[in-house]
């Protein structure tokens, strides 16, 4: 297990969703392919959705670029 592993696991149990968003964003930039890349920024965008985070609107854009998303 990776320390951003840990750490994810970690703010999953404390149920910190601002952590949440920082971490997969975090996971995607670091992710080894696209598919998974997409998926972490997905996770991230969920998080966001759920705060009301301030950067929900790029984490969508995000994934309108990546084609994983469509726009309105």
């Amino acid at each position: 297990m990776t320390d951003l592993d840990a750490r994810l696991l970690a703010a999953h149990d404390s149920g910190d969703m601002a952590t949440l968003v920082d971490l997969y964003r975090t996971a995607a930039q670091r992710a080894d392919t696209e598919d998974a890349c997409a998926f972490y920024l997905t996770h991230a965008h969920v998080f966001a959705l759920e705060l009301g985070h301030a950067d929900t609107d790029a984490l969508r854009a995000a994934l309108i670029k990546m084609g994983r998303e469509a726009p309105l």
